[in-house]
């Protein structure tokens, strides 16, 4: 089983894909999204978003946004340098 992972920023859409997990930094700490994970809301501080994709492991980073975690979606809202 996998995520739909969707990443946008305010100027483009950075990345829409099947994932294995993502990685982002929670303003109350880093945490792990896998498969059949709790929905959730979050804001982001500035850190690395790490996702496991068919083509392996990629790296964002970030300066802030949010993330939405429901039904093995995860949404990220995010503001890149």
């Amino acid at each position: 089983m996998s995520l739909k992972l969707r990443i946008v920023s305010p100027e483009k859409i950075v990345f829409v894909g099947d994932v294995e997990s993502v990685t982002v930094p929670g303003t109350a700490g880093e945490f792990q999204v896998l498969p059949n994970h709790a929905p959730l809301i979050s804001s982001l501080e500035p850190g690395r978003v790490l996702y496991d994709c068919a083509d392996g492991r990629k790296e964002l980073n970030i300066t802030g946004g949010f993330a939405e975690v429901q039904n093995n979606n995860v949404s990220l809202c995010v503001e890149m340098q």
